[in-house]
């Protein structure tokens, strides 16, 4: 005696099936743009005093609509959406939006601008370029990782050195790392920093000379990594748009 299975699919394969579906991916991306847009238009004064209440709407529809993605999402998959770092970074997005702007003044409402950070998921070439360049993370962490320890120990030296005389420069180490990144980016390092400092310690410009030399040679190592992953992202690119196995 046969029976009859049903193959229909279900409600959960049914939504999944209609939010991955290329309409539906563009129709997101479209959303996604024109969220930017709207967001960019509420920068300017006149045009908020002109369009704002419509501006304001078109944004709560849009952010409505990808709450709604992501609700059917977590309802389809259960605890386990949680479980792709895309997802959960899609959520943590459109999160920040739904904080009231008065727990945190201006900040969560300017951090609105973070959903145009989901085109990143919503495009396959480009997630594919973002997961390379986040691969390299570690290798450009080790780089960092070392300017950081060069800079704590600089600065500690700076504070103990010159934050007596120079409270304005290294009174602390706040101010310490900051004049030290100051010296970094060769602003005005020599008439504002070195050489005041050189008046009363004759002998500071061969610290300045030393981390400026140190700090170049991280830097140059740290834009080789760069150019090494992102040409390693160029070729996982290329492999996604004409399909090389």
């Amino acid at each position: 005696m046969s029976h009859s299975i049903d193959a229909s699919p279900t409600w959960r394969q049914k939504i999944e099936y209609f939010i991955a579906h290329d309409k539906a991916q563009n129709v997101l991306i479209f959303l996604i743009l024109l969220n930017a847009i709207i967001l960019g238009f509420e920068t300017s004064p006149d045009i908020v005093q002109q369009y704002g209440h419509t501006l304001s709407l078109v944004d709560h529809g849009i952010l409505g609509i990808f709450i709604l993605e992501i609700g059917l999402l977590i309802a389809v998959r259960g605890l386990s959406y949680f479980k792709d770092p895309w997802c959960v970074f899609d959520f943590l997005v459109v999160g920040v939006s739904l904080v009231p702007a008065n727990l945190g003044s201006s900040v969560f409402r300017s951090l609105r601008i973070l959903r145009m950070l989901r085109f990143i998921n919503k495009v396959q070439s480009i997630k594919k370029v973002a997961a390379g360049l986040i691969t390299a993370i570690p290798g450009l962490g080790a780089v960092v990782g070392l300017m950081l320890i060069l800079y704590y120990v600089t600065a500690v030296f700076a504070t103990n050195e010159f934050g007596q005389s120079y409270p304005d420069l290294f009174g602390n180490i706040g101010l310490s790392f900051f004049t030290l990144f100051q010296i970094m980016t060769l602003d005005g390092w020599s008439d504002s920093v070195a050489r005041p400092v050189m008046q009363q310690f004759p002998y500071a410009w061969i610290f300045f000379i030393i981390f400026i030399l140190l700090v170049l040679v991280l830097l140059v190592l740290l834009v080789l990594l760069l150019i090494v992953f992102a040409a390693s992202a160029i070729v996982l690119l290329l492999q996604h748009l004409f399909r090389i196995r």
